[in-house]
């Protein structure tokens, strides 16, 4: 991309050089910056429904504006108590607490409004400068690198008034401050519509994993077989040499964790014999986590015991994950948060039935046995009452290996549109940065 003729150093290291024609400024040379400083005590119950004045706060930006039906309201007696944070038109709002750097522009001003704590309210003071500039200089890479310099490593997430009104920023004419935001103003939504794109190919490819999945455990993979009721009102047809089964008469035994009474943290030790819970079931990876009880504890609790193949489901909060126990892990125990499944390997191959747990077939009848509930729980019960659809042992291998290789297919699509999106947000980045730098030169 083109680049101005001649550039100057700065000696400023969020900045770099600039255009020869260009000069710097700080914030405080170009703008007004306010925000609510106390307010006599403005309780909870004066934040109203509908009042006379809007109460912004950083929660209420989405798409770097405010949407105002998201606002709390004030009486007309509050809002007059500030006049400095009474707000207009075009005014750049950005939250200095928690989140900071969050902005919005102030637009389709319906009634009067004002702030509530937690963010600046920064106006140009002169008719050479414009908010849209302003707002693409607060979105760079060069504000972010002004913070990490004046934070001096603090985890104190707060961008104090007067650090930042120090910001030193390029400065073009009017003129070009207008190209450039406008520029940005069409090249970032360009790039966020192909990200937005990306994103709902990714959850097309979601949902056609899901399907694959389903059909497979309820329909096979041989699209020539012939099909019978199954009996069941919401499974519907399944092949002709299926039976639909219980979950309870595949499975050896079906055991919930020990009370939480019985595995104590003062019990846990640095080595022995590992304690599984929902660490390890989350991250689909039996090597997680450092919790150990010792020998006798572990004989105490031998009904526990975890063993290869073992299908080991959460069951609070995180609720609803798999887990297979591989043939190589550490011997050990499960705790109050899991459900532990053993098999009748003489009915169902565990990567089967791990496969029929996870699809929408085993979710949608959880969410239909809560009765319509949270789902906050999985219990034995509600195991108990599943049904699955059951081919004979010689077709549940196949099935499982149709669907790892379709799965694998959809999973590389989806990284490479992840890594895509990846990719075109490092440039957005990038490209903010560089034009209101000056090392990208935009014309109208």
């Amino acid at each position: 991309m083109e680049r101005y003729s001649e550039y100057k150093e700065t000696g400023i290291e969020w900045i770099g050089e600039i255009p020869n024609d260009w000069t710097v400024k700080k914030i405080k040379h170009k703008c007004s910056v306010k925000a609510r400083v106390g307010w006599k005590g403005l309780k909870s119950d004066e934040f109203l429904i509908k009042g006379y004045s809007y109460l912004v706060t950083g929660s209420d930006f989405k798409r770097d504006t405010v949407v105002w039906e998201y606002c709390y309201q004030i009486d007309q007696e509050r809002y007059e108590e500030d006049p400095y944070i009474q707000l207009q038109e075009e005014d750049l709002l950005i939250t200095k607490d928690g989140t900071i750097g969050k902005l919005a522009i102030v637009k389709n001003l319906d009634k009067p409004a004002c702030l509530n704590s937690g963010i600046f309210v920064v106006r140009p003071t002169e008719d050479d400068f414009t908010t849209k500039y302003l707002f693409w200089l607060l979105k760079s890479k060069a504000f972010s690198q002004f913070n990490d310099y004046t934070s001096y490593g603090s985890t104190i997430q707060h961008l104090y008034q007067n650090v930042f009104v120090e910001f030193w920023f390029p400065f073009p004419t009017l003129e070009v401050q207008t190209q450039i935001a406008n520029y940005l103003d069409t090249k970032t939504a360009e790039i966020d519509n192909i990200i937005a794109a990306k994103k709902k190919l990714i959850a097309l490819y979601e949902e056609e994993k899901a399907a694959v999945i389903n059909h497979a455990v309820t329909k096979g993979i041989n699209p020539d077989v012939n099909l019978k009721p199954s009996g069941v009102d919401w499974l519907g047809d399944i092949p002709v040499n299926w039976i639909v089964s219980g979950l309870k008469y595949v499975t050896k035994e079906m055991i919930s964790g020990p009370f939480g009474s019985s595995l104590k943290k003062e019990t846990y030790t640095k080595t022995g014999y590992k304690i599984y819970g929902q660490e390890q079931v989350i991250k689909g990876d039996v090597n997680y986590g450092d919790y150990y009880i010792a020998e006798e504890k572990y004989q105490e609790m031998l009904r526990y015991k975890v063993s290869a193949k073992d299908i080991l489901i959460s069951c609070v909060g995180t609720f609803g994950k798999i887990l297979q126990v591989p043939t190589k892990f550490q011997e050990g125990i499960i705790n109050p948060r899991l459900i532990k499944i053993s098999l009748n390997e003489d009915r169902i191959d565990p990567d089967y039935l791990e496969r029929v747990l996870k699809s929408k077939l085993v979710f949608d009848q959880l969410e239909a046995l809560s009765r319509g509930g949270t789902m906050g729980v999985i219990n034995l019960d509600l195991l108990k009452q599943l049904v699955i659809p059951l081919p004979p042992l010689k077709e549940q291998k196949p099935i499982c290996d149709f669907i790892t290789h379709e799965e694998g297919r959809l999973n590389n699509l989806i990284s490479k549109a992840k890594q895509l999106i990846v990719l075109l947000t490092e440039y957005r980045t990038t490209l903010i940065s560089e034009v209101v730098t000056g090392k990208i030169k935009v014309t109208a």
